[in-house]
């Protein structure tokens, strides 16, 4: 994440209070965050799924790529110190070097969620329960046209599956 360090000019830096959204999920602002200082929460539909305190790291980057309203909610823990991109289109045009810093960033990310959904397929193939479906789940995501997606309870059936 210290390469997107490397492009923190042309832009500003703020000063984020702790307890501020600096994302909200559902909102779109076309912002890039690059974090300086300090400790954010990835919070999705209401749950925390992360918590991120390494100098580099990368807000908005989803929203702005599938273009469409922000995925997440993240929330400062602390203070924090961010580097704010406000046209992070024509930034990431303007910045290749950038954009495929942001692909392969994104690429390990799929990697690592593809391996962990493979290896629940392996751990309860054959159990019958909701995690049986994480086959149909993995082919879902090689075969599904770009479409947003929401979260939802397995009360909630999704009709592709």
């Amino acid at each position: 994440m210290s390469e997107f360090l490397r492009h923190c000019t042309g832009g500003s830096e703020r000063t984020i209070p702790a307890g501020s959204d600096l994302l909200q999920e559902g909102i779109g602002t076309g912002h890039l965050y690059i974090l300086l200082e300090g400790r954010l929460e990835v919070m999705k539909a209401g749950a925390t799924v992360a918590v991120v305190s390494e100098p580099g790291a990368l807000f908005g980057e989803m929203s702005l790529l599938l273009d469409q309203p922000h995925t997440a909610t993240v929330r400062t823990c602390t203070e924090c110190r961010v580097y704010e991109v406000v046209d992070a289109g024509r930034f990431l045009a303007e910045t290749p070097e950038l954009a495929l810093s942001v692909a392969r960033m994104l690429a390990q990310r799929l990697n690592a969620a593809n391996t962990y959904l493979a290896d629940l397929k392996r751990q309860y193939a054959g159990h019958g329960t909701h995690l049986a479906m994480v086959g149909e789940v993995l082919q879902s995501m090689i075969n599904l046209p770009p479409q947003q997606v929401s979260p939802g309870t397995d009360l909630e059936s999704d009709p592709r599956l």
